[in-house]
């Protein structure tokens, strides 16, 4: 199968020998004068390969690495250099170029750069298809919600995510933080490179060091062989500290270092690193009084805090509820192959009046509580956990505190009383259509509205 490479070089003779290199290898080649005249030949959906030339009139080729990489980031570059340009090319590379070649070369070389290129640009191809197969296999795991604040927030992410600026994100434990950075990497270039994760909370302070930055054999005892950092394993993608307010000072000052320098070294070994990721931080702490309690960099914080994106706790974007709600059960409906739909309006009244101190992370785990609970096809009010029944109510202190003299049971017949009553007077009397808008059978709808000595014909009147 013919692959598509572009030559980009305005030296004739260049242009020619690597032709005929390429051809010969059975490759269909273009050829670019300049960075300019190159653009119109990026687009080309078969193309596979770019060579380019490091300096040239014009767009030089440092220019048309980053041009090249937001408009293709699917089609790998390789930059052709001189000995004098070679640290030139080496910041190529941290630009998004996938290798580079030095003048003068081999054949042989030429064609090996063009072929692991050419493995590389299949690698991205198939993350492509991949990706799109997952996509709806992905349920919740995307950000989704309809108040206000779940769209400003939408927008700063659509904002900040198409650049390499660091990012801030501060919310209450549960509000979906790790989800937001997420989203950011994937909406951003860089989509296509690695993606990777660290809780700072989660490591024990003296493993931390060499979790982030690797280790070389020999580094302490047990140290048998290399190993690769998060650091380094995130090299060309997004570097996700999650509670970052945890790690440790002398690890803050290590890490300023990478923001500052963009290099490393290993534990155990004086070799410095370079390295190019995106830095993502959260946490629920608040680091401006960690600083001034001296627990954390003000530098480290003037370094990340570049962008501030806050998550709103749930109970600030009610909107979200029932949505989240639903997404919830669709989701652990498939997981656990449960045949529950839906929820009644009792229930979702219920949880639309809960407080959810935890959350996004609570209401996800109080559908999936619900769900095992249910043994019809809706979740009902006595579906629902008796913590989020009688928990705190939004914006006030627990319910129970709340009822007075009334008891739970009172106050949930109250609930139910209510909801049959509105549901009732919208269908004018009629019952069928009543259960129906409550989720729930005919019969069931009879025997509540006996049990709660409901007259059919007041609600009528």
């Amino acid at each position: 199968m013919k692959r598509t490479v572009l030559i980009v070089d305005d030296e004739q003779n260049m242009q020619t020998v690597m032709r005929m290199i390429l051809e010969g290898a059975g490759h269909r080649v273009f050829v670019a004068e300049s960075g300019e005249t190159a653009l119109t030949h990026v687009q080309n959906p078969n193309l596979d390969v770019v060579l380019s030339d490091l300096k040239m009139p014009g767009m030089g080729g440092e220019a048309f690495v980053i041009r090249c990489r937001k408009e293709r980031p699917d089609v790998p570059v390789i930059i052709v250099t001189a000995h004098g340009t070679i640290r030139s090319a080496v910041k190529s590379i941290h630009d998004g170029a996938a290798d580079y070649l030095t003048k003068p070369f081999e054949p042989e070389q030429l064609e090996i750069a063009v072929h692991n290129a050419i493995k590389l640009r299949d690698i991205l191809r198939e993350n492509e298809q991949l990706k799109a197969a997952v996509s709806g296999a992905r349920g919740t795991k995307r950000l989704v919600g309809e108040s206000r604040a779940t769209r400003r927030m939408l927008d700063e992410i659509r904002r900040v995510a198409p650049y390499k600026t660091s990012v801030l994100i501060t919310g209450e434990s549960g509000t979906g933080k790790e989800l937001v950075a997420r989203t950011i990497h994937e909406l951003s270039p860089r989509h296509d490179r690695p993606w990777v994760a660290i809780n700072c909370s989660a490591i024990p302070h003296d493993l931390m060091e060499s979790e982030i930055f690797g280790y070389v054999k020999g580094a302490f005892t047990g140290a048998t062989q290399n190993r690769l950092g998060r650091l380094e394993q995130a090299q060309g993608g997004t570097l996700f500290l999650d509670e970052i307010g945890d790690l440790d000072m002398s690890l803050q000052s290590k890490l300023l270092r990478v923001l500052q320098e963009r290099e490393f070294s290993p534990v155990g070994s004086d070799q410095v690193r370079a390295v190019e990721v995106r830095f993502i931080a959260a946490t629920n702490r608040d680091l401006k009084e960690l600083v001034r309690a001296g627990r954390f960099r003000e530098d480290l914080l003037y370094r990340l805090d570049v962008y501030n994106i806050v998550v709103p706790p749930l109970r600030e974007r009610r909107e979200d509820i029932t949505l989240l709600a639903q997404l919830f059960l669709r989701e652990l409906a498939a997981e656990t192959d449960k045949k529950v739909t839906a929820f009644t309006p009792p229930a979702l009244a219920v949880l639309d009046r809960h407080g959810w101190p935890g959350n996004v992370r609570e209401l996800r785990n109080a559908v999936e509580r619900s769900l095992l609970s249910c043994s019809g096809q809706t979740i009902d009010v006595d579906d629902l956990p008796t913590a989020i029944v009688a928990g705190p109510v939004a914006g006030g202190k627990m319910s129970l505190e709340k009822l007075g003299e009334k008891n739970l049971d009172r106050w949930l017949e109250e609930v139910e009383r209510g909801a049959i009553l509105d549901a009732l007077s919208q269908c004018s009397g009629v019952q069928a259509h009543a259960a129906r808008r409550l989720g729930i059978t005919e019969r069931s709808l009879w025997h509540r509205i006996k049990k709660l000595g409901i007259q059919i014909n007041r609600v009528i009147n």
